[in-house]
This record gives C-alpha cells, structure tokens and sequence, in this order.
C-alpha cells in the first residue's frame, strides 16, 4: 500500500512539473526559438552561397571587360559591367525574397506554437 501511494503521489507530482513547465510556455517557446534559430542559419548559408556566386560572376565578367577595353571595345566592356551588375542585383533581390520567406515560415510556426501552448495551460487549469 505504502508503495503504491508512494508511485502515485511521485507521478502526480511529475506530471504536474512538467505540465506547468509546458503550460508557462517554455517548451513551446524554447522550440520555437530553436526553429527560429535554425531558419537563420539556413537563410545565411543560402544568403552566403548566392553572394558567392554573384562575386564569381562579376569578377568574371570584369576581367572580361577588361580585355574588350583593353582591345579599344569600349561599348561592349560597359554592356559587360551593366551585365554582372544587374545579375548581381538580381541575386541580391533572390537572397531577400528567400529570407523573407524564411522569416514568415518562422512566424508562422511561431504563432502555432503559441497557441498550442495557450491550449495546454488552458487545458490544464480546466483539468481535462
């Protein structure tokens, strides 16, 4: 008897820790952070990666303009210069769309998890 009233009152007890640990939202903030943190990361190595390329591309294309000027092709060392900016600009404006729908995703989840954890405190001072 005493063994059992002992389990009893130890599962209640856990259970409860970790319901109110939950229902402060903790849980659900801490993973919700841990997924905001990973989005980042993810949008910066992609942000990273088409930086790269673009300067690639440009440095490319440089040296290419180089030698047409060096050759006395003035106007087509100016269209190649036009060239890798505006590719440069136009990974530019990739990079901040993709980051932007990270960042969305990121509320999204965010805003879930809010809820989630709103119902479970509700939940648990209902007690169903």
């Amino acid at each position: 008897m005493k063994t059992t009233l002992l389990v009893a009152v130890g599962l209640v007890a856990l259970s409860s820790a970790s319901v109110v640990s939950a229902g402060d939202g903790g849980f659900f903030d801490r993973r919700g952070d841990r997924i905001d943190a990973r989005l980042d990361r993810r949008g910066e190595r992609i942000d990273h990666r088409l930086d790269r390329r673009g300067q690639r591309i440009n440095d490319r294309l440089d040296v290419l303009s180089e030698k047409a000027e060096a050759k006395g092709k003035f106007k087509l060392a100016e269209r190649l210069d036009r060239k890798g900016d505006r590719i440069e600009h136009r990974l530019d404006r990739r990079g901040d769309r993709i980051e932007r729908r990270l960042d969305l995703r990121g509320d999204r989840i965010n805003l879930r998890l809010d809820r989630v954890g709103r119902i479970h405190h509700r939940r648990h001072h209902r007690g169903n």
